[in-house]
């Protein structure tokens, strides 16, 4: 056990990773890493990732998505678009975007076509999944969450009401997570570069719920959490709305 968890987000330079060790009062630090085994495999080498991004890919899937985004939907109001249907996982690795919408049509596989900002995230998935199949030690550390899911619970278990890219979304999701204990030279500062500055607030939120995980008061969509056909567990954590802040 190292000691470390970080939060995770992607970004244009790769992912944002925001490191702290378990101690409340450490310091954060964060970075910019090419992909999630450089993180998992650096000088940290956290026990919890908490990542926004899908994990467990269905072989079929209805139009709500998975169990897992189905469920937290409701929870963020009007947020709650912000949780894209996960794609079957034959169309999440088709060659391209032309090529899923035709498999996700012609297959039987799913009702629905993915959208452009699901089909942009689709590499990030594959690279995700095909880590953690042939990394079975980084299954019980690496966990999805969801940013919108993470900042309403740090909130009380309400919805935020307006978006991170609002002025006012951004200053309520900076008061959320100095509340929590995040440091606020890391929360008031600017991002590192290759990240932009709601990456930044995304990946503090995940770190929020890695703290949480790593004390044992995380919570799951579904509880417990499925498994997909590989073994891949499949659910997206937060924080217990009660326990989300000191």
């Amino acid at each position: 056990m190292t000691g470390w968890v970080a939060g995770v987000d992607g970004c244009p330079g790769g992912w944002i990773a925001a490191l702290r060790r378990r101690d409340a009062a450490a310091p954060v630090v964060v970075r910019v890493v090419p992909d999630l085994a450089a993180l998992c495999d650096g000088p940290e080498a956290p026990d919890v990732v908490a990542v926004d991004i899908p994990i467990g890919l269905p072989e079929r899937v209805g139009a709500g998505g998975r169990t897992a985004e189905q469920q937290v939907r409701p929870l963020l109001g009007p947020r709650r678009a912000s949780v894209f249907s996960t794609s079957a996982r034959a169309v999440v690795y088709a060659p391209d975007y032309t090529a899923a919408i035709a498999l996700a049509r012609a297959g039987g596989l799913q009702p629905f076509a993915p959208s452009p900002p699901a089909n942009a995230i689709f590499p990030r998935i594959r690279a995700v999944d095909a880590l953690l199949r042939g990394r079975p030690d980084l299954r019980e550390r690496v966990y999805e969450v969801h940013p919108e899911l993470a900042f309403a619970s740090l909130n009380g278990g309400v919805p935020l009401a307006a978006p991170k890219r609002d002025p006012a979304g951004a200053a309520l999701r900076r008061a959320l997570l100095l509340r929590a204990g995040l440091p606020e030279d890391v929360v008031e500062g600017p991002p590192p570069r290759g990240a932009a500055r709601d990456d930044l607030l995304d990946a503090l939120a995940a770190l929020a719920v890695a703290q949480g995980l790593a004390a044992g008061r995380g919570l799951s969509y579904p509880d417990p959490p499925e498994r997909d056909a590989h073994g891949l567990p499949v659910a997206i954590w937060t924080l217990r709305p009660t326990e989300a802040h000191p």
